[in-house]
């Protein structure tokens, strides 16, 4: 007969018990048990897995510990999931998922919905004006006072090339919150999963809902910094590998955000060369062109599974020749190698 150890909710290791099969009233735990035996078989060598397997009487400590490590690990990530899905103020669910490894979630970082000003950055600086339009589509609205097109049509796709900026409807339009010019500020719509990555790019976020293209998936947000403190956090993530730097240089180059620390589900989508989202600079109550909000869309359909990436240095789709409007989020000096697979792989991140 086959025993298993279990550990009972709310109660401490001490009062662990040996259980019969016909006790066990958990089919998913079973199942997940099974599923984990089943992967670390998998994952040791040929030879290796014959060994574990020899004595059947009781689990070989190493399937044990992995066991037990998976299952901590899946709480954990179920804690984090709920966590950020408290977090969130918008409308789309995030999912945490790891299949690959025993990483659990980061214990350094912090998600926020909107930028995070450092010490002596304010962003304050509420607009003034809104547009009294019955219907902004139509109608002179708040893009136009500013200059430029409306962004997006009639199923808020958008339609302009990148590079152009976005002027939504404000706080202090008349206009209500199903008007068509009222995209960003809505927040991600669809259901994203926070993901490991099998070929080590760490963690990735992947779509589970099919995208329409052209249409808002996401904001990068994060910690709102000066340049030269960006200049010095550059040289420390250098050196770790990692890319968290976007510089706010739509107009000037006084300004970067940091998402390391802090910042949404933004904060795990990779590089690649070949992405299937782009950045635009968007403003919406806040005017100021040293601090446009970063939007992605995504520039083609992106089917459910699929996972979401940017280039990190902004070149390729809709690649900007000005220099007022190159977005390189990438503030690095040692050259990091691209694992993104994609047929036009440049070699490096940076």
């Amino acid at each position: 007969m086959e025993y298993y150890l279990v550990k009972w909710k709310g109660w401490p290791d001490s009062t662990n018990t040996w259980e019969p099969l016909q006790n066990l009233k958990c089919p998913l735990l079973l199942q997940q048990f099974s599923n984990d035996k089943h992967n670390f078989l998998s994952q040791v060598k040929k030879g290796k897995a014959i060994t574990l397997k020899d004595n059947n009487k009781a689990l070989k400590p190493a399937i044990a510990e992995y066991i037990v490590k998976k299952a901590k690990q899946r709480i954990a990530l179920q804690r984090w999931q709920d966590e950020l899905n408290r977090r969130k103020n918008y409308k789309g669910m995030i999912f945490v998922e790891n299949t690959v490894d025993l990483e659990g979630p980061p214990s350094d970082f912090y998600y926020i919905n909107e930028y995070k000003p450092a010490p002596g950055i304010s962003l304050v600086n509420e607009v003034t004006f809104g547009c009294s339009c019955t219907d902004c589509f139509f109608e002179k609205c708040c893009p136009a006072e500013a200059g430029v097109l409306l962004a997006y049509n009639k199923n808020q796709q958008i339609k302009i090339p990148p590079g152009t900026p976005i002027y939504e409807c404000n706080s202090r339009c008349q206009c209500g919150p199903d008007c068509p010019n009222r995209v960003v500020q809505k927040g991600t719509q669809y259901s994203l999963c926070i993901f490991r990555t099998s070929n080590g790019r760490g963690w990735g976020v992947k779509t589970l809902v099919k995208i329409k293209r052209m249409s808002f998936v996401m904001e990068y947000v994060g910690e709102v910094i000066t340049s030269e403190e960006a200049e010095r956090r550059g040289q420390l993530y250098d050196n770790k590998g990692i890319t968290y730097l976007f510089d706010l240089d739509y107009e000037s180059d006084e300004f970067t955000v940091d998402a390391a620390r802090y910042g949404n589900i933004s904060h795990f989508v990779n590089h690649s060369c070949d992405p299937n989202l782009q950045v635009f600079n968007v403003f919406i109550d806040n005017l100021d062109t040293r601090f446009p909000r970063i939007a992605l869309f995504s520039t083609r359909t992106i089917n459910a599974g699929e996972e979401l990436t940017f280039d990190y240095q902004m070149k390729g789709l809709g690649d900007i020749s000005s220099d007022s409007l190159d977005h390189s989020p990438a503030k690095k000096r040692i050259r990091t190698v691209c694992k993104c697979g994609a047929m036009t792989c440049r070699g490096y991140l940076n």
